[in-house]
């Protein structure tokens, strides 16, 4: 049993409820941002923008907020990123309160939050490790995904409701005291808690360097990481566009509720593999997994239809555990435990590049491209337009089904590649 100074359950809870309230916070500036960028331009693309800024600073700095966490006290780390992530808030909050915010206002205040936020999810994962035993580390893991889910879960029809008898500035003020109860609660755990110095025996780049061989070092890790890159570029298409697809017919108060309802897939899922783990044929589920993602994404952007945009969405983050926990296995059993930690650090930014890509692309094809071909007149508005539908949220339904076909297709790729295959005959 690997007993630590200062491990506790009870503290580990404490800290947990800190970032529990911190997700939701964050959640309600997430989904009011977004309905608020997308009613003030009408572009699909302004929304992206703002998506992509708040996404891409923290994911650039998360290697060096990681070596960060293992050089400083990470519970200061925290409330560091905490309290100064707050600022960009207050500052789209003043401008809002002095009327209606700019976009380019917007866009600097998610980021300067960004920025700072980059400090969190590092140092509260260490935190974890020190605040508990190995045998305890299953029990919190599920905890912890139900805190980081609960910006999906909770969020959405909180914020929609919210929205329906007052405004954005409501949901920014939440979220600014939300952050105040996890300061306090990791102030409280921090009082309880010895920090361990950290002994510098390596240059930061000669860290990234052995975390980049981690994963170029076996092909088949590589190929799985440039696949898991593929399905979060495709992923980033409907995360970016289900907004602005759903306000085309319904309003704010309906998308909350459905976004909640749809995330509840995760939860429905990740309890069947609590009960029922997969043990075998890793890469043929993880195939699978691949291809139902892309046919229910497809199925989301088919009709404006909110019963088969319902079970289409809620399919479609059930499989998202299965995938997850293949990619998991795959790759942990595959990499030497002395550079996992600096091998997942890789991992992360390499895989999530397919957002970025994806943030960047998504709302410009669009506007731009997708929309105009298929409102009346449009150029697919007599072929295409006859089976999905035309107006103004046709086109990026139209975006939503070709990502999904493509991540289908994917998955057939992923089936095929031995290197991948082999990653499970160890």
């Amino acid at each position: 049993m690997n007993n630590r100074p200062g491990a506790s359950f009870g503290k580990f809870l404490l800290l947990w409820f800190g970032q529990l309230i911190s997700s939701v916070g964050s959640g309600l500036t997430s989904f009011g941002l977004g309905i608020y960028v997308f009613q003030q331009t009408g572009q699909a693309s302004a929304m992206a923008l703002v998506t992509l800024l708040a996404f891409l600073p923290s994911l650039l700095l998360s290697a060096f907020a990681g070596v960060l966490a293992d050089r400083y006290d990470r519970r200061l780390l925290m409330v560091a990123g905490d309290g100064l992530s707050a600022l960009g808030l207050v500052f789209i909050l003043l401008c809002m309160l002095g009327g209606e915010a700019q976009l380019w206002q917007i866009c600097a205040g998610v980021t300067i939050s960004s920025v700072f936020s980059s400090l969190l999810e590092p140092a509260y994962k260490a935190t974890v490790t020190d605040l508990l035993t190995e045998e305890q580390y299953t029990k919190a893991s599920g905890l912890v995904q139900v805190a980081g889910s609960a910006k999906f879960l909770i969020s959405p029809v909180i914020a929609g409701l919210l929205l329906s008898v007052s405004d954005i500035t409501l949901l920014l003020i939440l979220d600014i005291a939300t952050l105040v109860v996890t300061i306090v609660t990791t102030l409280v755990v921090r009082s309880r808690l010895t920090s361990k110095p950290y002994e510098q025996t390596r240059s930061f780049v000669q860290e990234l360097k052995e975390g980049w061989s981690a994963v170029a070092g076996n092909r088949g890790v590589l190929m799985l990481v440039i696949m898991t890159s593929l399905l979060t570029f495709f992923i980033g298409f409907i995360e970016t566009l289900f907004i602005p697809m759903l306000l085309a017919f319904t309003d704010s108060a309906v998308v909350g509720t459905l976004e909640t309802v749809v995330a509840s897939g995760m939860l429905v899922s990740s309890a069947i593999l609590g009960f029922l783990p997969i043990k075998k044929n890793y890469v043929n589920i993880l195939s699978f997994s691949f291809f139902g993602i892309g046919l229910f994404m497809a199925a989301f952007g088919f009709r404006e239809n909110l019963v088969l945009i319902t079970v289409s969405g809620f399919f479609f983050f059930a499989m998202l555990p299965y995938a997850n926990a293949c990619l998991d296995y795959l790759i942990r059993i595959n990499m030497e435990p002395s550079v996992q930690g600096r091998g997942w650090a890789m991992i992360g930014v390499l895989s999530q590049l397919g957002f970025v890509a994806a943030y960047a692309l998504a709302g410009v094809l669009a506007d731009y491209v997708f929309t105009p071909l298929l409102v009346e007149g449009g150029t697919l508005a007599g072929s295409v337009g006859r089976i999905i539908g035309t107006g103004s949220g046709r086109g990026t339904g139209l975006l939503i089904i070709l990502a999904g076909v493509l991540l289908c297709v994917t998955s057939v790729f992923l089936y095929r590649l031995k290197s991948v295959r082999k990653l499970e005959w160890r």
